[in-house]
């Protein structure tokens, strides 16, 4: 397994599990809220900072967007200041546990401030880009951004 970060950065980076993990540790409790109506509250992620590992790419200043890249070829996308959010982190443990298969390992987005679907699992890469990518969800019929605040579930919300 690695994690690929690319595109629009000054130093693209191939993680391993190790790479990512010798980055800040970082604990964060929070909701999560499924486009589906249900959410679970008072979760505890364990893991970098999103915006740890963006600086460390140097993320170029023309960058908008986040494309996130999972395994069989998903994908997300994200504004780059949800990516950058203070909450927003990749995590490969929950409530002091690793990440099961089915739950996301080796490591996955949390993006608490947004529906869930856009915190992928089994992440690969992070692609920085200029412009606005639909992901697989978003290519379905879902909001392009996703805020459970303001209801954007469907592309006409």
């Amino acid at each position: 397994w690695n994690l690929q970060v690319y595109g629009l950065v000054d130093h693209p980076m191939l993680l391993s599990f190790e790479d990512v993990k010798a980055f800040p540790q970082y604990e964060s409790k929070n909701d999560i809220h499924c486009v589906t109506g249900w959410s679970r509250l008072d979760n505890v992620w364990q893991g970098v900072r999103a915006r740890d590992i963006a600086e460390k790419a140097g993320v170029k200043k023309e960058a908008g967007y986040v494309i996130l890249h999972a395994e069989e070829g998903w994908t997300t996308n994200l504004p780059l200041d949800d990516f950058l959010a203070e909450t927003s982190l990749l995590a490969y443990a929950h409530h002091g546990e690793p990440l099961t298969p089915e739950h996301g390992f080796p490591l996955r987005g949390v993006f608490p401030h947004l529906y869930f679907w856009k915190s992928a699992k089994w992440l690969r890469g992070i692609q920085f880009t200029k412009e606005n990518h639909p992901g697989f969800w978003e290519q379905n019929g879902y909001h392009m951004r996703g805020d459970p605040w303001q209801n954007q579930r469907f592309t006409w919300d």
